[in-house]
């Protein structure tokens, strides 16, 4: 998903709006607000904050914290069951502008239901989307907490990491076809964070698909290759296969837990701190060898 004025300015008024909307009520009332909620990355949040038993419904693989899962599922990124949404009648329906069927989305405010959109795009937004929250759960307190917090880690973590010497990066975002990320996508942000070259960072796609024979061409010194649910993908690409890319030789290949990273939570930063950890550990491995 790229960066565009458009959505941040959709963004930004999705929470004008939001404010607004819950100046109206008291903070107990916005407390007792019946949510659906449509996306793993929102639903967290609102756990985050204390709102998660406010939640009378939710999408596929909303899977934490634990009691998410005990959370009616209404659809996925695809589809949206409508008829069982009215029949919920929840005061508000948070959506991800763009992870949910903008069609489907359509049909609710056809309904007169009131939808409340977020679209975080920066690393950085992940606080706005939780002070958004909190504005409409009745939790600012808690919300301000958890967002100031974030926010203080993640610019610790980009001071400490960020400008240091850059070693370069492929990640393996998909094996078939071979898809990796660029251009201002989330994960490309994440490896600009921890001061890493990703080889393909210029292309103008967010997700591009690349070719087998040009990784191998590029010799990556770190492999990024996310796990889901912390275990191996058994249709990843081995890259033990080809044992002269300097990632393979050295064994700097990164197996973050990809529930983590690829979600726009404050639980990214426990991966992503890890993340910056390990490519430091190779960085300085590569600079201790003497050059050819």
């Amino acid at each position: 998903m790229r960066i565009t004025t458009g959505l941040m300015l959709a963004f930004i008024l999705s929470l004008s709006c939001a404010v607004s909307q819950a100046q109206d009520i008291s903070n107990d009332d916005k407390q007792k607000r019946r949510l659906v909620v449509l996306a793993p990355h929102l639903v967290e949040s609102m756990f985050a904050i204390g709102a998660g038993e406010q939640i009378v419904a939710t999408t596929t693989h909303s899977d934490y914290p634990e009691q998410a899962k005990s959370i009616p599922q209404i659809g996925n990124y695809a589809r949206l069951q409508i008829e069982k949404i009215l029949q919920l009648r929840p005061d508000i329906v948070v959506a991800w502008r763009t992870g949910n069927p903008a069609e489907d989305l359509l049909r609710l405010e056809k309904y007169k239901m009131p939808v409340v959109y977020t679209q975080p795009t920066q690393l950085e937004d992940v606080a706005k989307e939780i002070k958004l929250l909190g504005e409409l759960t009745g939790r600012q307190d808690k919300a301000n907490e958890v967002a100031d917090a974030y926010l203080q880690r993640l610019n610790h973590l980009k001071a400490e990491y960020q400008a240091k010497q850059p070693v370069t990066v492929f990640y393996e975002l998909w094996s078939r076809p071979l898809r990796t990320v660029a251009g201002s996508s989330w994960l490309q942000q994440q490896i600009s964070a921890c001061g890493a070259t990703n080889i393909y960072r210029d292309l103008a796609e967010d997700y591009p698909q690349v070719s087998l024979e040009d990784v191998l061409a590029k010799q990556p010194q770190i492999i990024i290759q996310p796990s889901k649910h912390g275990q191996s993908q058994p249709d990843a690409i081995n890259w033990q296969t080809w044992p002269q890319i300097p990632a393979v030789t050295n064994d700097f290949i990164l197996q973050p837990n990809a529930d983590k990273v690829h979600r726009m939570t404050t639980r990214m930063l426990d991966e992503l701190e890890l993340m910056c950890r390990q490519i430091d550990q190779a960085r300085q491995f590569y600079q201790q060898q003497p050059n050819d």
